[in-house]
């Protein structure tokens, strides 16, 4: 089959955005049912020692593994995805992660198979991370270049942002029905197992869901009127001024993102702050936050503009740093729902015009490798880091403070990375990027 055809005729674009929000909800369902497992399952099954923090740094360390990974699957799912098509990259990511997260579910334990246990782990959670790289962008992109108007183009490719709170929300009542259904003793023995094997079912559904969709339409022009590039990933890496500020404005979200998901339940099981039931209920009520928050940025964005909704979200990650976690010591539940909810809608903000701020930063014919490679690296420098700098901050200094302090400056960080970015920040500049490349692409540098 010529790499120039359309596997399937198109749909609206509505439906190819849902199709991506589905899809996307699948992938990060995959991705965090991880997280919710590393203190009280990986740690102390597949990372057996005598120090307690030794054993959580280490299931924690696996947990990074997932993030260093998705800037390597970001740069080959999106060469292939800037050369043959985005839809057949995200049938792809799908299928790897799928398989990836079921074969954590039937893997045996340290005190069953040794040392292979935990290797075993780590070669399937960079599987994941993987996966996850060429997902984003390709799901974002899809939408995005499927949209018939400027309005469109941001609220279509805030869609499959919706899919990482849904994912979480999905991953959180999964966990919470089978540790009450089960009991906490047979949910750590074997329970933990389901969430993950029951992810084949919904794999196997976002696959003929993706099966279905047409090609990128605007893809498809570029690449009749430009051709392909020959390294797409190269061409990106050589244009320094716009793949690092774009790389820089997710690390404080995914920083205070994965500090709410991961480190906060074990940090609370260790002090005895909150039960497990309680940080998952407060969990999926921050997950519906999150997720309502998106489409009402991205409606924001697409009146005012997406650099201030984005640089007003990150400034206020710094700003709630400190009130974050005062309120979450103080160990009362209404505290706790107080804290994750602000921390939650502002994650959500930043999702809403993330998604078009970030892939309009590059010319169509290297958007996926782009995209994909700067959110990867920005998701290292935050969401890697944030679990294991804050669990050896507080091993060090005994407080939260130095944690709070630690996402004062990465939401500096990515505010200044926001204004620095290169990218339709206006309605009237999205209006003139619909189509941006008549016969030749802008340059990056």
């Amino acid at each position: 089959m010529s790499e120039h055809t359309t596997d399937t005729p198109a749909v609206g674009p509505w439906r190819v955005a849902i199709a991506g929000l589905i899809g996307t909800t699948i992938e990060w369902y995959d991705f965090f049912i991880y997280g919710l497992a590393v203190a009280s399952v990986f740690a102390p099954q597949f990372f057996p020692s005598a120090s307690p923090v030794a054993s959580t740094l280490a299931a924690l360390s696996t947990f990074a593994i997932g993030f260093v990974a998705r800037p390597l699957g970001g740069a080959l799912i999106g060469h292939y995805g800037d050369r043959i098509g985005r839809k057949r990259m995200l049938v792809l990511s799908l299928m790897v992660m799928g398989t990836a997260t079921a074969a954590i579910g039937v893997l045996p334990t340290y005190a069953a198979i040794g040392v292979a246990a935990p290797i075993t782990l780590l070669v399937l959670r960079f599987a994941q991370g993987f996966a996850v790289g060429g997902e984003w962008g390709g799901a974002t992109l899809l939408a995005l270049e499927n949209a018939r108007s400027p309005r469109q183009r941001t609220l279509l490719s805030a869609l499959p942002q919706v899919g990482l709170p849904t994912g979480v929300l999905l991953g959180s009542l999964v966990f919470l029905a089978v540790r009450t259904g089960l009991g906490d003793a047979a949910f750590v023995e074997w329970g933990w197992r389901i969430p993950f094997l029951a992810s084949a079912i919904l794999v196997a559904f976002g696959l003929l869901l993706r099966l279905r969709l047409g090609e990128s339409p605007e893809f498809e022009r570029a690449r009749t009127r430009q051709g392909v590039r020959r390294a797409p990933i190269g061409e990106v890496l050589r244009a320094p001024r716009v793949w690092i500020p774009a790389a820089g404005i997710p690390i404080a979200t995914t920083a205070l993102g994965n500090i709410l998901l991961v480190f906060l339940a074990g940090h609370a099981a260790a002090r005895g702050l909150f039960s497990p039931t309680i940080i998952l209920l407060v969990t999926l009520v921050g997950a519906v936050v999150w997720g309502a928050a998106v489409p009402i940025a991205a409606l924001t964005a697409a009146r005012f503009g997406r650099r201030p909704v984005l640089a007003a979200s990150m400034a206020g990650v710094a700003v709630w740093a400190f009130p974050y976690f005062w309120l979450v010591e103080t160990g009362g539940t209404a505290e706790l729902l107080a804290a994750t909810t602000v921390a939650a809608a502002l994650i959500g903000v930043s999702s809403g015009p993330f998604g078009a701020y970030i892939t309009e930063a590059f010319p169509t014919t290297l958007r996926y490798s782009g995209s994909s490679v700067a959110y990867g690296a920005g998701s290292v420098l935050g969401g890697a880091l944030a679990p294991l700098v804050a669990t050896m901050l507080y091993a060090a200094s005994g407080s939260t403070a130095a944690i709070a302090g630690y996402l004062v400056l990465n939401g500096v960080i990515s505010v200044i990375a926001t204004v620095s970015l290169r990218s339709p920040v206006s309605p009237s500049a999205d209006a003139r990027s619909v189509h941006p490349e008549p016969d030749s692409p802008p340059a990056l540098a």
